[in-house]
C-alpha cells in the first residue's frame, strides 16, 4: 500500500512472512516501511537481498546475526544492514520492529 495521507499501521492488512512473524507494509516511490510483530522463539532464517535495511526495535529482545556475528538488540536499538549482507534473527521475547528498505520491496506489495 502507498498513501499520501497519514495512516495507521494497524489499519493496514497483515501477512505472515515466516511462522510466528507478521508484517504490515507501506510503500513510497523509493522505499518500503514495515511494521513487524514476532512471537518469542520465532526464527528469521539467514538471508540477503539487494535492499539496504534499517531495523529499529520498538520492544522486546532480538538476536540479530550479521555476516555471521550475533548481536543482541533491545528496545530502541537500531542496526543498518547494507545491501547483500547475510542476516537473520531470533526473537528472544515477543518483539515489535520497524524496518525501512530501499529501494522498494516489490515482494512485499
Amino acid at each position: 500500500m502507498s498513501s499520501t495521507k497519514p495512516v495507521s499501521f494497524q489499519d493496514l492488512p497483515s501477512r505472515q512472512t515466516v511462522p510466528g512473524m507478521t508484517g504490515r507494509f507501506i510503500h513510497g516511490e523509493q522505499h518500503t516501511l514495515a511494521y513487524w510483530e514476532a512471537k518469542a522463539g520465532t526464527v528469521l532464517p539467514v538471508h540477503e537481498h539487494m535492499h539496504e535495511q534499517m531495523t529499529y526495535v520498538l520492544s522486546g529482545t532480538l538476536e540479530m546475526e550479521l555476516n555471521g556475528v550475533k548481536h543482541t538488540l533491545h528496545a530502541h536499538d537500531v542496526v543498518v544492514i547494507p545491501a547483500h549482507t547475510p542476516h537473520g534473527g531470533f526473537a528472544v521475547t515477543d518483539c515489535r520492529l520497524i524496518d525501512s528498505f530501499a529501494p522498494v520491496r516489490e515482494d512485499y506489495k
